[in-house]
């Protein structure tokens, strides 16, 4: 039986990106197959009851930004905790890994790149040309996918990822979903692993 995880997450989350790249090598180790489902975050928190950053408490806020701190130096991976576009809007860049994934295009690799653009080289992934860009820098038809991006087919699912996640009780990003149970936040990719494993 083919093992398959539900990956809801939105391109800009920092706990998307620092967990990336080990949630796709646990994915690789494990066999499964990763469902690529990018999703509207505000939609998700507005069902949960959660809030954007901006809106937290203060406490909510200084304690993130020391878990930022604390993540970027266990991992090794050089964020900036403040980058300037870390709160654009982000649907055009998730419809554009779906367009990629509905055209087998490696969008788990797609993915890792908006978020090295976000959170390491300060780009803005809601403008139309750094998102072709991006495409482009990484071996992808940037014009095809891009008009595959404004397509009503890919708009419909990323409606649909969204509704789905909070149909299944996603209230965050990263959040993974394997046979009937949810890990949010990369800080849980180790009990994900177990699971796979079980």
């Amino acid at each position: 039986m083919t093992k398959t995880i539900d990956y809801y997450f939105t391109p800009n989350s920092p706990w998307t990106y620092l967990g990336h790249a080990r949630f796709v090598e646990i994915a690789r180790r494990a066999g499964a197959h990763v469902a690529v489902k990018p999703v509207d975050m505000a939609r998700v928190f507005a069902a949960s009851g959660g809030l954007p950053v901006a809106q937290r408490p203060r406490q909510r806020q200084l304690y993130r930004m020391a878990e930022l701190r604390r993540w970027r130096a266990h991992l090794g991976i050089p964020i900036n905790l403040e980058p300037r576009h870390a709160r654009v809007p982000t649907a055009m860049a998730a419809r554009l890994v779906i367009a990629a994934d509905l055209r087998d295009l490696n969008a788990l690799a797609l993915v890792g790149f908006l978020g090295r653009a976000v959170w390491e080289e300060e780009r803005d992934v809601s403008d139309p040309a750094t998102l072709k860009a991006i495409a482009a820098e990484h071996g992808r038809n940037a014009g095809m996918l891009w008009e595959a991006a404004q397509s009503p087919e890919v708009a419909a699912a990323h409606d649909a990822y969204t509704q789905e996640a909070i149909d299944r009780d996603v209230f965050g990003a990263p959040t993974y979903a394997y046979r009937g149970e949810l890990f949010w936040g990369q800080d849980r990719l180790d009990f994900l692993e177990r699971a796979l494993a079980a």
